[in-house]
């Protein structure tokens, strides 16, 4: 499988009946569904799990999903989506970008990035990444990648 940007993290995915809507294609929204998953997952990967950012009192909140949806998925279809964290300032904002292909005919579905901001879950309110997150997200960090996706 050829990616976009070098060292993704790839979680598998299969379209299920749910999934599709009345056009007979994944619903966007769904797609959306699956970027969450995949950014979860990574954050689990680097050791960043939901039981870290309760004890952190932080957690990294979806300020801004930018998606473009290049082609359809359809029920049964295997799929194969990745992600990358490509910029931090180390203090609130992080980006990933995202990509999700066919394996069966090496087609991009959809390339999406997404802006997280750290906030305090105790309030909500935008706080400072922790070390922690700025140690674990940072293994993860792209230090260079092509300005156009």
């Amino acid at each position: 499988m050829s990616w976009t940007l070098p060292d993704p993290f790839v979680i598998d995915i299969v379209v299920q009946p749910e999934d599709i809507d009345g056009l007979g294609h994944a619903n966007n929204a769904v797609y959306v569904s699956w970027l969450e998953r995949c950014a979860w997952r990574h954050s689990q990967s680097l050791g960043l799990d939901l039981a870290e950012y309760r004890r952190l009192d932080r957690a990294m909140a979806v300020l801004r999903h930018e998606i473009d949806y290049l082609a359809s998925a359809y029920e049964g279809d295997q799929l194969q989506l990745a992600t990358w964290i490509v910029e931090s300032d180390q203090r609130l904002k992080m980006t990933r970008h995202f990509q999700l292909k066919r394996p069966a005919d090496d087609l991009t579905l959809l390339r999406a990035q997404t802006t997280f901001v750290c906030i305090e879950l105790s309030s909500g309110k935008p706080k400072r990444m922790p070390a922690e997150f700025i140690e674990g997200y940072g293994r993860a960090l792209l230090e260079r990648y092509p300005l156009e996706l």
